[in-house]
């Protein structure tokens, strides 16, 4: 059995994951890090972009929009200002954003958009 850590992903709104991981893989203002049981202590600010928590089940994907992850005694608490769950994500919705947000030249709104298409395709929860 591997080792495990527990992972509490939590939205300004919501509580949106909680369970036991073997790895969470993560883009802070430092660049993408992996948190795996036994890492050193640690407080990131987060960059918006996929969050992957590898489970025993197979992975949860989430896009995630900002915010801070804390890991110390093997608990990552991620705390996000704003997140979605792969398989929450509405892909027509996205898309129509993204053109709405091209064709405003929105580049802040074109990128939540990508990201959650980019989510959406590439993951889903358990």
């Amino acid at each position: 059995m591997l080792a495990e850590l527990h992972v509490e992903l939590v939205a300004a709104d919501r509580k949106v994951w909680s369970g036991e991981a073997t790895i969470v893989v993560a883009r802070t203002t430092s660049g993408d890090i992996g948190i795996q049981p036994g890492h050193v202590p640690l407080l990131g600010v987060l960059e918006p972009g996929p969050v992957t928590i590898r489970t025993a089940e197979g992975p949860v994907v989430a896009a995630v929009h900002g915010g801070f992850l804390s890991f110390a005694d093997n608990k990552l608490s991620v705390l996000a200002e704003a997140a979605e769950l792969a398989d929450e994500i509405d892909t027509a919705r996205a898309e129509r954003a993204e053109e709405r947000a091209k064709e405003i030249k929105d580049a802040a709104a074109e990128s939540r958009a990508s990201l959650r298409l980019q989510v959406a395709m590439s993951g889903s929860r358990r």
